[in-house]
């Protein structure tokens, strides 16, 4: 009888050691993830600074002997060399150097850095890079009962510039119920010699691979491709509040393509008896997206970099350290 108390006594004596115990191991693991947490830190912060250093080393520009220009100069223009070769001037003059290889360059790359974008309006934002931005807009027609089930009928895509990457009219898997013309643009002529659903879509998903993805309610697009597209590389123009901003909208409007475009763009789409077409409202939605560019790409960048930062531990994110695998056998013992 008296033996029981003593009993009692050491398994509580336990417990509390071993509540003790799981306290220090959560205390420390607490403390050890915080300061790696630090420490990435400090590393992102000190590489941030040193490729700021060197942008801003590279972007000071230092005038170009006149000598390296020359043999800039022979090395893209071979008649240049022989030219060099045989007249043996004493000194190049400086500006007709500066125009041959200007030259030289628009020749060789077939682009000149003065040449005006096709699309309406440039952009203010020179950072982003111009070939990975398409726009996207697609034209659906009605399968199914009452035309309810929505299929691809035209696919359009345009590059940074304006130019007309693919545009096609696609013939949907179903028969056509209901053509939806007043929107659509699409007859019963479009779709004789239309390409098949699959051959569109492989042809469409080969063209936004790795691109930018500019469109207007964009995911209906994509949903009626049956396609995902990175989160990050989708700029949906009827979202963002950077657009709505700069019309006088309400912040949470989804303002539709044709009152934005007339808004912002004094341009009038999606007019008169013949429907949409998809190629002049992926302009739209490109010209739109370019009005806000470099404020949008910086926001997208810093969202991106907020989410890559480490977050702080949390007790419940180390629970599963408590499970009795984690424990050692003598602490194990003594419960006991």
């Amino acid at each position: 009888m008296m033996s029981h108390p003593s009993k009692q006594n050491r398994v509580s004596a336990s417990l509390g050691l071993l509540g003790n115990y799981r306290y220090l191991c959560k205390k420390s693991m607490l403390i050890r993830a915080m300061e790696s947490a630090r420490a990435r830190k400090r590393h992102h912060d000190k590489r941030v600074f040193s490729s700021r250093k060197k942008e801003t080393t590279s972007s000071r520009c230092e005038p170009l002997d006149a000598n390296m220009l020359m043999k800039k100069a022979k090395l893209v223009d071979p008649n240049l060399q022989r030219q060099s070769t045989l007249l043996s001037a004493p000194e190049p003059d400086h500006h007709s150097v500066i125009t041959a290889l200007r030259d030289s360059w628009e020749v060789d790359s077939g682009f000149s850095e003065t040449s005006p974008p096709t699309s309406g309006r440039s952009s203010p934002c020179l950072g982003s890079c111009r070939t990975s931005v398409v726009a996207l807009d697609c034209e659906m027609v009605g399968t199914g009962p009452g035309g309810r089930c929505s299929e691809l009928a035209r696919c359009s895509i345009i590059d940074y510039h304006g130019n007309i990457l693919y545009d096609k009219y696609v013939r949907p898997c179903q028969p056509v119920t209901n053509f939806r013309t007043p929107w659509s643009g699409i007859r019963r002529h479009h779709l004789l010699n239309a390409v098949p659903f699959a051959q569109a879509r492989e042809e469409i998903l080969g063209i936004l691979e790795g691109k930018v993805v500019v469109g207007h309610s964009i995911y209906n697009d994509f949903e009626v491709l049956n396609m995902d597209h990175p989160g990050h590389m989708v700029r949906d123009t009827s979202t963002t509040r950077l657009l709505s901003r700069l019309a006088g909208f309400p912040s949470g409007r989804c303002s539709s393509l044709k009152l934005l475009a007339s808004k912002l763009l004094n341009r009038r789409i999606q007019a008169g008896r013949r429907g949409h077409c998809s190629v002049e409202d992926a302009q739209a939605s490109l010209d739109l997206y370019k009005l806000v560019e470099d404020e949008w790409e910086q926001e997208m960048e810093r969202r991106l970099r907020d989410d890559d930062a480490p977050h702080e531990p949390s007790f419940h994110s180390s629970d599963h350290y408590m499970q009795d695998e984690f424990w050692p056998d003598e602490v194990l013992t003594d419960g006991h």
